[in-house]
């Protein structure tokens, strides 16, 4: 297995960085210990939330059209590939895939997910790699297959945790990745009513609020923190100005908390920001990705329009409309 994974030094700074700010955050992709991912997997059967599901629906209903337009002999490259539930449909219909590179922070997730597939697609080469896919890493090469395309796919909205700058820089990034001819499956959350959204994150067994307070747990396990995990509750709120979910935890008191011996205050009713989840409209996306170096070629959506899984293409002679980085 590739190792990229950000170390424990990395998670720190980031920790100390994102705690010193006047408002509070820490990163999203802190979330995913082996805790973190475990009780991801099952925000994704809670009732109210649509994402999973209805993303599972679009690629059961389109999936042959989505392999048509990618095509054989493709390095299939899965960027949080999580569980990697999804990536069975699609694999399932692929003529003759090269590889399965599957891309996880989480490496006991990853090699899990990377053992079922193996599995279940005996004649599939799968190169598991442990790394933030933010950051750049080597693909590895297969043996077995020529790779006749690189394809980057990247389901589950998770384009949304971005703010829009960041998403167009890992978009143009990608771009690069895949190269000239290559393409991206990507899953995008649309904008939509408040209350289907603020329900989605504020579930009523409380699986998002646990999965929020795990990552204090977390915190205090890896970094030596003292964070009082009781003192602060779960709270998920749709900015409309921003077309977002943001995620919370609010501290139930005023509070100090240390993390590596350094202090910070908390006032009562303060917010720590830890995920933001932005969603789209269907023009808004594709000038994103436009203006990464994409062209955004095809949409598959949902009959209520909740969600959809858009294929962008590079262009065969692609010129890196980055500026370079």
């Amino acid at each position: 297995v590739a190792d990229f994974s950000p170390d424990d030094a990395v998670m720190l700074q980031d920790v100390l960085r994102g705690l010193a700010l006047p408002e509070k955050n820490i990163p999203s992709l802190y979330f995913y210990d082996q805790r973190g991912s475990e009780l991801f997997d099952a925000i994704t059967a809670q009732p109210e939330y649509y994402p999973t599901r209805t993303e599972i629906g679009i690629l059961e209903r389109h999936g042959a059209e989505m392999a048509a337009a990618i095509g054989p002999g493709v390095r299939l490259i899965e960027l949080g590939s999580g569980s990697a539930l999804k990536t069975e449909l699609l694999l399932a219909r692929l003529e003759e895939p090269a590889a399965y590179v599957p891309v996880e922070i989480s490496r006991e997730h990853l090699m899990a997910a990377a053992a079922r597939i193996a599995a279940d697609f005996p004649d599939l080469e799968v190169l598991p790699v442990t790394a933030d896919f933010t950051e750049p890493f080597a693909l590895p090469e297969p043996v077995r297959r020529r790779v006749q395309r690189n394809v980057a796919f990247f389901p589950g909205s998770t384009i949304g945790n971005f703010p829009r700058g960041m998403a167009a820089d890992l978009l143009a990034a990608t771009c690069r990745e895949v190269g000239p001819g290559g393409a991206m499956l990507i899953g995008v959350d649309l904008v939509k009513d408040r209350d289907i959204l603020e329900r989605a994150y504020n579930d009523a067994a409380g699986v998002t609020a646990q999965f929020n307070l795990n990552l204090l747990v977390r915190l205090n396990r890896e970094l030596g923190a003292d964070f009082d995990v009781s003192a602060f509750h779960h709270l998920a709120v749709w900015d409309e100005a921003a077309a977002r979910i943001e995620m919370r935890l609010i501290s139930t008191r005023a509070q100090r908390v240390h993390v590596a011996g350094r202090p910070f205050d908390f006032a009562a009713g303060e917010v720590l920001v830890t995920e933001y989840s932005h969603k789209y409209t269907p023009a808004a996306f594709r000038s994103l990705a436009e203006g990464a170096g994409f062209i955004a070629s095809r949409a598959w959506t949902d009959p209520q329009a909740l969600f959809s899984v858009q294929l962008l293409e590079v262009p065969a002679a692609a010129q890196d409309s980055s500026g370079g980085t």
